[in-house]
């Protein structure tokens, strides 16, 4: 799996939330929705979202090992760093 493309849709500097942003994988597959979120160790994603019938959000897709989710993370932030030097 490759991601082929990300686009940095919404960059916000109010709360926590930073960026809102989609990937495109294997130019076939797209995700919206991924969020860039400033916690307390720094920036992380959080995948898209909704809430169940018990109030808890669950992810609607997400990666489904580590190394998967440390590429995806890693691809996405350097984008986020790259939109933020454009702006």
């Amino acid at each position: 799996m490759q991601i082929t493309d990300v686009r940095v849709r919404k960059i916000t500097k109010e709360g926590k939330m930073r960026a809102v942003v989609s990937i495109t994988l294997d130019e076939e597959f797209v995700i919206h929705d991924i969020k860039i979120i400033e916690g307390e160790k720094g920036l992380f994603i959080a995948m898209p979202s909704r809430r169940d019938g018990n109030g808890e959000y669950r992810d609607i897709a997400h990666p489904i090992n580590s190394e998967t989710r440390d590429r995806v993370q890693s691809t996405i932030l350097e984008k986020y760093q790259e939109a933020l030097l454009g702006n």
